[in-house]
């Protein structure tokens, strides 16, 4: 397919800055893909969707405040510095975008807090990307605790604002686990303790993968040509349990539902020669789009999303394009909230 096929205007009093008080009282968009049925529902009646012995796959990867601000040795301009990923631990190597990044070049010295934090820049990746290294002597909580301490929680700039205090907890699953992502894997945000336990009395089996959701998530498509267009590689695992479990309710002919992109990303990454799931660690820049044959879930919940992204062509892939496309204009004209924050439609 072409980008252009995914290019839609959207109002910009509908994109979510915040998000709801409660978070299983977002809207929810029912789509039953085989009848091209839509209903209108909240997120605590997912639910009423789900019976004994369906599976639920969570993204149990935890957000990091990945934003620091800071200053650059001797003339003190002010600076940000995204953290993208890891490269070494016990060097303090990190991968990160950096702005502006016209000022800060190999050799720098940047300061944050009261000078707690000193990282040095080694290496340019991309145009905005530098490799730095943190000088850092302590144990790796301290490093960590101090990261937290100073860095903010990101928050995708589409937001247009600052975080807040209140950002730290909601752009956070309350299952949130593995330290790793730099953004939310957005549809389990809507998920409450409540919820859960009552999907758990149904007999619903509550699962969990990790994909350390990274910036790429967002990067706009700038190529017509989807099959031209490149994923950046994101860090996932999917353990043996979680592979057994989900294979039996498979020849079960139970329903399999993914939370998300980042777990149909992992899952479909992951899928052995036979069609079934299997234990899988290590990165995938797998990039779905219509036409696709999903082999393994049958459902899938996520957000809505903006034109032309990636997010938005997994979902279309998954339920069907012209079904999607349809279903995103009556979600703008009855006003459900869009992206991060945003609301939630179930693919059944």
């Amino acid at each position: 397919m072409k980008l252009s096929a995914f290019k839609f205007d959207i109002p910009s009093s509908i994109i979510a800055s915040h998000p709801m008080e409660n978070r299983d009282e977002s809207r929810l968009m029912v789509i039953h893909k085989d009848i091209g049925k839509i209903e209108h529902k909240t997120f605590k009646d997912l639910v009423s969707y789900f019976s004994e012995d369906d599976v639920m796959i969570l993204n149990d990867t935890k957000v990091f405040p990945a934003r620091l601000y800071g200053n650059k040795e001797k003339t003190g301009a002010k600076i940000e510095v995204f953290l993208l990923r890891e490269l070494n631990k016990e060097m303090h190597l990190w991968d990160v975008l950096v702005d502006p990044a016209r000022k800060i070049r190999v050799g720098n010295k940047l300061y944050f807090g009261d000078g707690e934090l000193v990282a040095e820049v080694i290496d340019n990746t991309t145009s905005r990307g530098r490799t730095i290294r943190f000088l850092f002597d302590g144990e790796q909580h301290d490093f960590y605790k101090l990261i937290d301490n100073l860095g903010e929680t990101p928050l995708p700039k589409m937001l247009n604002r600052i975080a807040e205090a209140s950002d730290k907890e909601r752009f956070q699953t309350i299952y949130a686990d593995k330290i790793g992502a730099v953004a939310a894997p957005t549809a389990g945000l809507h998920f409450t303790k409540q919820l859960l336990k009552k999907l758990e009395i149904v007999g619903v089996d509550i699962e969990t993968i990790t994909l350390h959701v990274g910036l790429g998530t967002f990067r706009p498509v700038d190529v017509e040509d989807l099959t031209k267009h490149k994923m950046d590689s994101e860090n996932y695992e999917v353990l043996d349990n979680t592979a057994q479990r989900v294979n039996e309710a498979l020849d079960a002919k139970k329903r399999v539902c993914a939370i998300g992109t980042t777990v149909m990303r992992s899952i479909e990454s992951s899928v052995s020669a036979g069609g079934r799931l299997k234990e899988s660690t290590g990165w995938t820049d797998k990039f779905i789009f219509p036409p696709y044959d999903f082999k393994i879930c049958n459902a899938l919940v996520t957000n809505f999303h903006l034109p032309e992204s990636t997010l938005l062509m997994m979902a279309s892939a998954f339920g069907g394009y012209d079904l999607i496309m349809e279903a995103y204009q009556l979600a703008i004209k009855e006003k459900y909230r869009f992206f991060t924050y945003g609301d939630a439609m179930l693919i059944i």
